[in-house]
């Protein structure tokens, strides 16, 4: 028999990952800060709660979500981009009381490949390289640290490029923008067909204890890429400037197709 699984975060990713859990046999208890949210939740199959972390505490049934559950799979994005003075830090501190006072044996944490820096030597970035100094890098790698210090449970630490879907594309964000920056960068992005691919992956191997990279090859640069998509979509094509040197970086994913065995689904 499968155990049961949490979900703190049913959004973009964690709803279908939900979905695909329960398909697959497994019962999943999942999180949304929506009260709107629960009879769709409900809908799926999931076992819905409101629970939202606060720099306060944690509001809503967080006891009830956690509840009989060994496998917890963390999927709350910082949000430090609408909220740069957010404590990202402190939310996480007040979620961990509560799952070290739980059933939790595994957390799967799902990080970000934000936690490196761009530089204009292109860096080939593996699960040991420096990460970056900015104030949002630092509170995502202290967050990752409170997981893989904490002796209650077990921590894989799966940090992923930059997500996307056929409906959520950033080439379609992009589209019609002019003087964009860093043209010649890789571009570091993965599927959600492949993020949902690997995470069950990790149930399936109870790969615990390590830390992951995630993120799709090869690694074309920005203006090929967004172009040739632009293009393929019918809609109009971005610009870019040439002026300055391009920064960016090159994910690695070695570590993870080595250890899971895993193909990835979806190539750019």
């Amino acid at each position: 028999m499968k155990q049961n699984i949490c979900v703190i975060g049913c959004g973009w990713l964690g709803l279908p990952l939900a979905k695909h859990l329960i398909e697959n046999g497994y019962h999943v208890n999942g999180s949304t800060t929506s009260a709107s949210k629960i009879v769709m939740l409900e809908t799926e199959g999931v076992s819905p709660f409101i629970v939202q972390l606060t720099s306060e505490g944690v509001v809503g049934s967080i006891t009830s979500c956690l509840a009989h559950c060994k496998t917890l799979i963390l999927n709350i994005p910082p949000g430090l981009r609408k909220d740069p003075k957010g404590n990202y830090v402190q939310k996480i501190e007040h979620l961990i009381t509560h799952i070290e006072s739980s059933e939790i044996k595994q957390v799967l944490f799902i990080g970000s490949t934000s936690v490196f820096a761009d530089a204009t030597s292109i860096p080939i970035i593996n699960e040991t390289s420096p990460t970056a100094r900015s104030i949002n890098a630092k509170q995502l790698v202290a967050v990752e640290a409170l997981f893989q210090k904490n002796k209650n449970f077990k921590t894989t630490i799966l940090r992923f490029g930059g997500l996307f879907a056929e409906d959520r594309h950033p080439a379609k964000f992009l589209s019609c923008k002019t003087d964009l920056k860093n043209p010649d960068a890789p571009v570091n992005l993965i599927h959600r067909k492949d993020c949902i691919g690997i995470i069950v992956s990790i149930l399936k191997h109870q790969t615990w204890n390590t830390v992951f990279n995630a993120s799709t090859t090869p690694h074309p640069t920005r203006k090929n890429y967004y172009t040739t998509v632009c293009e393929s979509l019918q809609i109009p094509i971005p610009h870019f400037e040439f002026k300055q040197k391009s920064e960016g970086k090159i994910i690695n994913s070695e570590k993870l197709v080595r250890l899971l065995n895993y193909k990835f689904k979806v190539k750019l």
